[in-house]
């Protein structure tokens, strides 16, 4: 079949992959010049397996006051005239619940053990390099308080069988040697051997150079305008070089997704949550992370790529602002700086901004639609990156009309109907 797939960022990019695994004839467009250019470009880096969680938990709203009158805060708000954002919120705040939280994070972590399964086939099978590290993730906890909350994360860890070290200080500092400097700012950590970091740009620039070799066709530089239909199916997207057809069309548009659905009657709740990074030179090989630590005081990811380290964090509620607020520097400055003070020189570091297509319940939504040769692969919010080969596969499987090897269901856009 000919396969239309919309959106070359690293979900984008695995969705065509495995979809000319499986002998389908795969063009992928995208307004950018290459692959992984927006979202994907500097994200935190790394591969959060286990510690893939949704945003709304029991007691984020009182969290989510006291965060905000912080001087570092890990959420910003800005609000705005504009009903999607306010549903979005209430959406989020609905979710918040000990059960909804189980249920979602259930979901999450399905997707993320699939993926980490698939990267390692891909892996195996290509060869492929883009600064991977496989050392775990550690989250420090700077209070007790974050320690004694873990009880409902550590339940879903255990259901799916996630390996788990709960670490004291010194455990911490065994496991990262550098926080041997700073470990009295530290009362514990939790870590996630099995995770791991590597660069999504990269990563999705190498694969879309293996995807061309296997004849998919990138259409870069095109704008996408709309999707034309008739009798329930998709009958070609208009694009500023003409109307382009298929046999299926998938959607990987991260945060723009829902824009070009509504005019189909599809309402999406993806809403646009900007994070940033910083990305600094290792100055200091010994002071520096050796995989991801989680800084769960700040909601910071600090990660190494290579020769470089790269400093992850923050959700902004500000539509799809793309400017670069000083504060927002400061506050990852300050998380890198004061748990790896000898790393990097945050004075050389290059300073970023992306919008993570979010959904309330923190689940990508993957699978088919009420048309029946359209397919969304959208709405992994932060974990785009970790969840990308095992939804890319997913979505291949469903296009292709094959049964996928994890539960899907409850993954697509009809979980919304209620």
């Amino acid at each position: 079949m000919r396969v239309l797939v919309l959106g070359s960022g690293v979900v984008g990019v695995t969705s065509a992959w495995y979809l000319a695994r499986e002998g389908h004839e795969v063009t992928v467009i995208d307004r950018q010049p290459g692959a992984g250019l927006e979202t994907s470009f500097a994200n935190a880096g790394q591969l959060s397996y286990g510690y893939s969680s949704p945003w709304a938990a029991p007691g984020v709203p009182v969290k989510a006051i006291k965060w905000m009158l912080s001087r570092h805060s890990p959420l910003v708000i800005h609000p705005k005239l504009d009903p999607k954002q306010w549903r979005f919120l209430w959406q989020i705040f609905a979710n918040c619940t000990e059960r909804a939280y189980a249920l979602n994070k259930g979901r999450m972590v399905r997707v993320a053990d699939y993926a980490r399964d698939c990267l390692l086939d891909l892996k195996a099978e290509t060869g492929i390099e883009f600064d991977e590290r496989s050392r775990g993730t550690l989250q420090v906890f700077r209070k007790q308080a974050q320690i004694d909350h873990l009880g409902d994360d550590l339940k879903v860890l255990d259901q799916y069988g996630v390996p788990y070290e709960l670490l004291d200080a010194n455990g911490c500092a065994d496991a990262e040697p550098a926080l041997a400097l700073v470990k009295e700012k530290l009362v514990g950590g939790l870590r996630l051997p099995q995770d791991g970091t590597g660069d999504a740009f990269l990563f999705s620039q190498r694969l879309a150079a293996l995807c061309a070799e296997k004849g998919v066709t990138f259409k870069n530089g095109v704008t996408i305008k709309g999707l034309k239909h008739d009798a329930g199916r998709i009958t070609g997207v208009e694009t500023s070089i003409g109307l382009l057809k298929a046999d299926r069309y998938v959607v990987a548009l991260g945060s723009f997704s829902p824009a070009l659905l509504a005019p189909l009657g599809i309402s999406l709740p993806v809403y646009p949550v900007k994070g940033y990074s910083l990305t600094l030179p290792v100055e200091d090989e010994a002071g520096a992370p050796v995989s991801t630590v989680m800084d769960e005081s700040y909601k910071i990811a600090i990660t190494r790529l290579g020769d470089r380290i790269r400093v992850g964090g923050t959700a902004e509620l500000s539509g799809f602002s793309t400017d670069l607020p000083e504060a927002r520097r400061r506050t990852l400055a300050h998380s890198v700086s004061d748990l790896f003070p000898r790393g990097g020189d945050v004075s050389k570091a290059s300073f970023w901004t992306g919008l993570r297509p979010m959904t309330p319940d923190g689940t990508p939504v993957i699978g088919p639609t009420r048309y029946d040769n359209l397919f969304l692969n959208t709405g992994h919010g932060t974990l785009g990156w970790t969840m990308s080969c095992g939804s890319g596969r997913l979505l291949a499987d469903l296009v292709s009309g094959k049964k996928p090897n994890i539960e899907h269901q409850d993954l697509a856009i009809s979980r919304y109907a209620a």
